[in-house]
């Protein structure tokens, strides 16, 4: 069952820094800046498969948990946290383009992440859920580039995440799981820059760019 944006403004709500002091958070429309703490829906742009996980593990490399390109748009699977790193960022700073932040699962509470072992249909680079709440480390790591001229990252600009560690972009494909997530396909880590590594921010619940004191 999908989460309403009523049901994601309460999440946020809820989880909201105390020294947050902006006005509610509201849905998104073209165009909105995206802040860390916003909660959204990644589109794989040539697919518009969103980038998704759920508590399945893979059955080869890492065993972690799986993370797939999803093709419907109202599932509740698809949903990420924007989260700065450690001591770099605060909720409802607007990202720029070089930024190094993480997506953590709303769902599972897990990082998207990567590392060199091979993702299981392509034999690229594996991109897992890792960690949680308490656990994370530079394998949760992506820098944002953003295509064009823009600065900042908003919901209608193109943009690729590159992982810090192994250099690889995160990726995906028509090539789709039989088992573990049958109709799903894969997403994975490539180093090379392809059409296939382009990403836009879609549905989601954007916090305001906080206001200064």
């Amino acid at each position: 069952m999908a989460f309403s944006f009523f049901a994601l403004a309460v999440f946020l709500f809820l989880t909201l820094d105390p020294d947050y002091s902006t006005s509610p958070v509201s849905a998104a429309s073209e165009g909105v800046q995206i802040t860390y703490g916003s909660v959204i829906k990644i589109m794989h742009e040539r697919t518009q498969f969103r980038l998704h996980s759920h508590d399945v593990p893979y059955g080869s490399g890492s065993g972690q948990q799986s993370v797939t390109g999803f093709p419907n748009v109202d599932d509740s699977n698809s949903y990420w946290i924007v989260r700065p790193v450690p001591d770099s960022g605060k909720q409802g700073d607007a990202i720029k383009s070089g930024a190094i932040f993480r997506l953590q699962h709303m769902r599972t509470r897990k990082w998207l992440h990567s590392h060199l072992h091979a993702s299981p249909i392509s034999g690229n680079l594996e991109v897992s859920g890792f960690g949680g709440d308490g656990e994370s480390d530079t394998g949760d790591y992506w820098r944002l580039e953003i295509e064009g001229s823009g600065k900042t990252w908003r919901q209608d600009q193109r943009i690729r995440l590159r992982h810090v560690d192994t250099g690889g972009y995160l990726h995906s494909h028509d090539k789709k799981y039989a088992r573990i997530a049958g109709g799903q396909q894969e997403v994975c880590g490539v180093r090379e820059k392809r059409p296939d590594n382009v990403w836009l921010a879609a549905e989601g619940v954007y916090l305001p760019i906080a206001e200064s004191k």
